[in-house]
């Protein structure tokens, strides 16, 4: 059986293997030449090829339908996939008010998605139950067996160790200290992998979006809050507590306003949308969303683009400071003001050149740091845990 071979070799067998080298470069990257996956796995490519005959006898590899991974002359390289009937896996993204669900397959493909609304203040327990009985009616409405379920990805808006505890949750303040592997575990029966929402968007732009191809970069996410990600080799770094990448939380000035976590002038407090949202419900005189602001703005509303113009600066200086700090090659830009594209990003860009070490005028093209939006602006952390289980990242049981 697929499904079993799959299991075996992703999840519990040696990952020294060939075949499950194979397998596992194959659920983290998606359809891949024979070549590629030799280069990927660091295997000669006569091992490759005995190997992967035999996962295509057992079935767990297929070639993929219409696919080429080709380029140039010469014959073009067979496309392989994961079988997409040897498994599934789903993703979860928790939320301020509940939680969104996705389904997707080993070969990448989503199958299902919903958003289930809990309202605030809700209880680990409470999510764990709901969840469960959402991926079962997900699973009986697709018809997809519930035993080729290999794993669960949960994203938390909030710091995550790297055991599995939630850290000072302020958009969930009730999982503050919850185990995910002890709430979620022995209600879904199957393994556990979590981390934060930034980490998470930085897992999803690697795989499918913006920073595909690239495995050192940083994720900048613009929001009614400020988070982030750092990724080096291919590897999200989550620090020994779960807090890297919390650049939002950066001190700016010593001397401002108190923030949500407890200290001084943040740049969350600056660089978020929350102050300008504010402001344009007072111009207004109603209740606004980012969205509509955002419209405005790309209608050619002069306050609105202002609003947007100065975030995209104020987040640029403090960009400069982590461009001193790691000089990435690349800065993705995720969170709902990414839709804004060139209004946020060209005062942005000017913002952070000016306040960062290096220049774009000190270095050649190649080697200044490319500021570029995101592809997936909203829906990064829930295809992001979906991304935790096919790369086994965040494994907690």
């Amino acid at each position: 059986m697929p499904l079993n071979e799959l299991k075996s070799l992703l999840i519990d067998g040696d990952p020294g293997t060939p075949e499950s080298r194979i397998v596992r470069v194959m659920s983290e990257r998606g359809t891949l030449s024979a070549a590629q996956i030799a280069t990927a796995t660091g295997l000669a490519r006569s091992t490759v090829s005995t190997a992967l005959a035999g996962l295509r006898r057992s079935g767990v590899v297929i070639e993929a339908a219409g696919g080429d991974t080709g380029k140039g002359v010469g014959r073009p390289a067979t496309a392989l996939a994961l079988n997409p009937e040897a498994g599934t896996c789903v993703g979860i993204h928790l939320g301020l008010d509940g939680f969104r669900l996705v389904v997707a397959d080993v070969s990448h493909s989503v199958i299902f998605e919903k958003t289930e609304e809990l309202g605030r203040d809700y209880t680990p327990a409470r999510a764990a139950t709901a969840v469960k009985r959402a991926i079962d009616a997900a699973y009986a409405e697709n018809s997809l067996r519930r035993s080729g379920l290999i794993g669960v990805g949960i994203s938390v808006s909030g710091p995550v160790s790297p055991d599995g505890v939630v850290q000072r949750a302020s958009i969930v303040p009730l999982w503050a200290g919850t185990d995910i592997r002890q709430t979620f575990g022995p209600v879904l029966q199957r393994p556990i992998f979590a981390d934060n929402e930034s980490n998470c968007a930085a897992i999803a732009e690697m795989m499918w979006g913006a920073a595909t191809g690239c495995e050192d970069f940083v994720l900048f996410k613009i929001d009614v809050g400020v988070g982030g990600a750092i990724v080096h080799r291919g590897q999200v770094m989550t620090g020994v507590a779960g807090s890297a990448g919390e650049f939002g939380h950066m001190t700016i000035d010593p001397d401002g306003e108190l923030c949500r976590c407890g200290n001084r002038g943040c740049l969350e407090l600056y660089a978020s949308f929350v102050r300008p949202l504010a402001l344009a419900e007072r111009l207004h005189g109603r209740r606004m969303t980012m969205d509509e602001v955002i419209a405005l703005a790309l209608e050619g509303d002069v306050g609105s683009r202002r609003l947007i113009e100065d975030t995209g600066a104020i987040a640029g200086r403090g960009l400069g400071m982590i461009g001193a700090i790691i000089n990435p090659p690349l800065i993705v830009i995720g969170g709902r003001m990414a839709l804004a594209g060139d209004l946020i990003l060209e005062p942005l860009i000017a913002a952070y050149d000016k306040h960062t070490l290096i220049k774009r005028r000190d270095v050649d093209e190649a080697k200044r740091t490319r500021i570029t939006i995101g592809r997936f602006t909203q829906n990064d952390a829930l295809l992001g845990a979906v991304g935790l289980v096919l790369r086994h990242h965040g494994r907690l049981g």
